[in-house]
């Protein structure tokens, strides 16, 4: 499973990471705007966006994403490990037995 981290901590992004990681999940991290953001972003699985440490710019764009790809888009206020490791309980729990994933496509599930 593929996640996109928006906002967050600068010094917080291995930790994302590695917490991404014991879910079984790859991610990517911006926690500042980039250039062409829009096409770094990619089709994840999944959009976390820390809302409290992001600007009103990348919110857009990310909330403009995720309704252009059809894609869950999780928001947290807190940028906190507790908050990532919430969001992902909620929506990566499932991912240890693949079988039951919810985030996957019907035409995917076994």
């Amino acid at each position: 499973m593929s996640i996109v981290i928006i906002g967050g901590n600068d010094r917080m992004i291995y930790q994302y990471k590695d917490l991404c990681k014991e879910y079984d999940c790859q991610a990517k991290v911006f926690t500042q705007m980039q250039g062409a953001m829009k096409k770094k972003i990619g089709v994840p699985d999944l959009i976390v966006l820390f809302t409290g440490t992001v600007s009103h710019k990348m919110v857009n764009c990310a909330t403009f994403e995720a309704k252009r790809l059809k894609l869950p888009l999780a928001r947290s206020h807190t940028s906190s490990l507790a908050a990532l490791r919430n969001i992902l309980e909620e929506h990566c729990s499932q991912c240890k037995n693949c079988d039951r994933c919810t985030l996957k496509p019907a035409t995917q599930k076994a």
